[in-house]
């Protein structure tokens, strides 16, 4: 199943903007964008994406809050989590692998090729779940 929809939790407009141009005009994909966590959690009440991209650093709810927060809803356990930050440390990528990410991206990032790899990220996501949960 490809990659469809997508929800974008982000604080910086300008990230929203480039993203949207990525995913929507570029890929093709369906997105939703939110400017924080609280927003992101009040959108999945009527929209289910196929994957969550986060920012990690935000004010208010940062994005392992935010993920937390998320995880709650019994609907959005097994949807995939893929961090963005421009703080790409080792321990601080493991730190959101650990909490439930199942990858990170680094700021800056290629605009012209997010969306290929947000479908790689999602295919090999499927990919694992069907190996560690047959049918």
């Amino acid at each position: 199943m490809p990659l469809d929809k997508i929800l974008h939790v982000e604080d910086d407009e300008s990230i929203r903007v480039i993203v949207e141009m990525a995913l929507v005009d570029i890929s093709g994909l369906t997105l939703v964008s939110c400017e924080g966590g609280h927003e992101a959690i009040s959108q999945l009440a009527h929209f289910t994406p196929d994957l969550i991209l986060l920012d990690a650093m935000m004010p208010g709810m940062d994005g392992l809050q935010t993920l937390h927060e998320i995880r709650k809803n019994s609907h959005c356990v097994n949807i995939p989590v893929v961090f963005m930050t421009a703080r790409i440390q080792h321990t601080e990528k493991q730190e959101y692998l650990d909490a439930g990410a199942v990858d990170v991206i680094e700021k800056p990032f290629d605009a012209m090729s997010l969306g290929d790899s947000l479908e790689r990220i999602y295919q090999a996501h499927l990919a694992s779940a069907k190996i560690n949960h047959p049918e």
